[in-house]
């Protein structure tokens, strides 16, 4: 097994991370901001105001993807564990 090897499945996993946490972010950020509007036009500075919406949206994306994310990493496990034989070479 080569470098080429270990950059190629570095990147891969970080790859798959991405894709797998981005929905969950970009609602959180999405939600982050609305709050953030609402909070500067009513003036109210609560800090705590926005870690409510921010978490039951989070909740409700993992809820709704959830199935997608486990196909997604289940697949990228077994595409792992093939390649374990031609790795031990």
């Amino acid at each position: 097994m080569g470098v080429s090897m270990i950059v190629t499945l570095m990147r891969g996993g970080v790859i798959q991370i991405f894709k797998l946490i981005m929905p969950a972010l970009a609602v959180a950020l999405t939600v982050g901001l609305i709050v953030a509007i609402f909070q500067a036009v009513t003036s109210i500075q609560e800090q705590t105001l926005t870690f409510l919406p921010k978490f039951i949206s989070i909740l409700v994306v993992i809820a709704l993807l959830s199935g997608w994310m486990f196909t997604e990493l289940g697949e990228y496990t077994r595409m792992l564990f093939n390649m374990i034989p031609e790795l031990a070479r």
